[in-house]
């Protein structure tokens, strides 16, 4: 057609706004405004299509599956507010303290708890180099190892469930939550796996980098060390355990799930007497605050994709990307680099409300013969790949989102060139688990 230069402009429009600093909801919607204007002026469509909006916003609004968003915030934030993740890291610390890098350990199995649960990864960095830091350092470990693990540890939220991030991903890939959950819940282990793997070895051959804790710390009676593992470790777990356990069994729906989660972690503050006002209302606006963040953006992204596949914009996008050079490789590559880049400059919400869309249909298109699975199994391992992608790319200096965050919370001792140093390891096993999980996609499919 005549126009069809719109739609490549539009694209361009919205990526030239987010990428000045505006905020993305207003840009998107911005953008979607100014081009609505332009396509009923040049005839491209007429203002009836506008009319599809207010359906499509109720229809994200009556969504079952997005409620579960604000109970897996909530859950995950109480835990932090009310202390029981740091008491988890406590009690997991003196149940390795005897080993060298029993810290470590402690912090990428804590990390990647309160990761799954919170799916934020700016919240859970910031939480666990609060919480861990200072551990860390006041009983010698090495400034990388430190500020490496906990880096990596809280960006682990991207693929391991119960995740915010994966609720999200399944809404806007059309598939299943529960098996996205279950695709992605293999390789999250085997990436926790290799960061315990990584921080042993450093262990292992640099004790000084990573020392066993003080005798005096660890001599603590058997007696208290269980009390604590029972009273403090165990329950965190079993609430976690329970609300992937009724969703895997097809019990609960995600968001029955996340509601039982929600309440679950209300009442563990309650028995450790943590229930107090200030962590609850502090606990009720970050859920308030995330929630309506998630709800604008996506708002935003439907008034954007409206105008855009009115402008034909999907034809353009599945045309481009279909019949790439390399088919589905040249897809992959550009698919990978595409998401990579844009995760130094935005948050995966961002990321999924405004790429994730344009690409559903050439991934369905070309990934399900290629691993020999239905559209809809093709679409899960292309998510938990999208997923472990955007893990590298918060991990990358010197844009990563994690690094900035950590920074904004580690003392002045710490140099950020320590953080960068730290973070690379972590990116070469990010690497080495993107690159399994396409050589091997069945730690992704196995259980379909």
């Amino acid at each position: 057609m005549m126009y069809e230069w719109l739609a490549p402009l539009m694209f361009a429009g919205a990526l030239l706004l987010i990428f000045s600093g505006y905020p993305v909801a207003f840009a998107l919607g911005g953008t979607s405004l100014i081009f609505a204007f332009i396509g009923v002026a040049v005839g491209y469509f007429d203002w009836n299509l506008l009319l599809a909006l207010p359906d499509r916003v109720f229809g994200m609004m009556s969504n079952y599956v997005l409620l579960a968003v604000p109970f897996f915030i909530f859950m995950g934030t109480m835990l932090e507010k009310s202390r029981l993740a740091e008491d988890l890291l406590k009690t997991i610390g003196l149940l390795f303290g005897p080993v060298r890098g029993g810290l470590a350990l402690a912090v990428v199995f804590v990390g990647a708890l309160l990761a799954a649960a919170t799916g934020v990864v700016g919240a859970s960095v910031v939480a666990m180099g609060m919480i861990s830091l200072p551990v860390m350092m006041q009983y010698g470990y090495s400034k990388e190892l430190a500020t490496g693990v906990i880096t990596a540890s809280g960006t682990l939220g991207q693929i391991i469930p119960p995740s915010v991030v994966l609720v999200v991903l399944a809404d806007q890939l059309g598939v299943s939550v529960g098996d996205l959950f279950i695709g992605s819940l293999v390789p999250g282990v085997l990436l926790a796996g290799l960061y315990a793997l990584y921080a042993g070895s450093v262990a292992l051959f640099r004790p000084k980098a990573a020392p066993a804790l003080p005798k005096a710390v660890r001599d603590i009676a058997i007696k208290e060390l269980l009390r604590r593992v029972f009273l403090v470790m165990l329950p965190p777990l079993l609430l976690i355990l329970v609300v992937l356990g009724s969703i895997f069994a097809g019990i609960a729906t995600p968001t029955e799930a996340g509601a039982l989660g929600a309440l679950g972690a209300i009442v563990l503050a309650a028995l450790n007497k943590r229930l107090t006002i200030k962590a609850l209302k502090e606990t009720m606006d970050e859920t308030a605050k995330l929630t309506a963040m998630v709800m604008m953006l996506l708002i935003g992204s439907t008034a954007f994709a409206l105008i855009f596949r009115g402008l034909d914009g999907g034809f353009w996008i599945e045309d481009l990307l279909t019949n790439l050079p390399g088919g589905v490789i040249g897809f992959l590559i550009i698919a990978n680099l595409s998401i990579f880049i844009l995760g130094f400059f935005i948050d995966f919400f961002e990321i999924a409300f405004i790429i994730i869309p344009l690409l559903v249909a050439p991934a369905a298109q070309l990934l399900a013969p290629m691993l020999g699975v239905p559209a809809s199994i093709a679409l899960v391992w292309f998510g938990v790949m999208v997923g472990m992608n955007l893990q590298t790319s918060f991990l990358t200096p010197p844009f990563g989102f994690a690094l900035f965050y950590l920074r904004g919370v580690a003392p002045p001792e710490v140099l950020t060139t320590q953080i960068y140093r730290g973070a690379a390891p972590f990116i070469v096993i990010q690497l080495i688990g993107l690159m399994l999980m396409i050589l091997f996609p069945e730690i992704v499919t196995w259980a379909f």
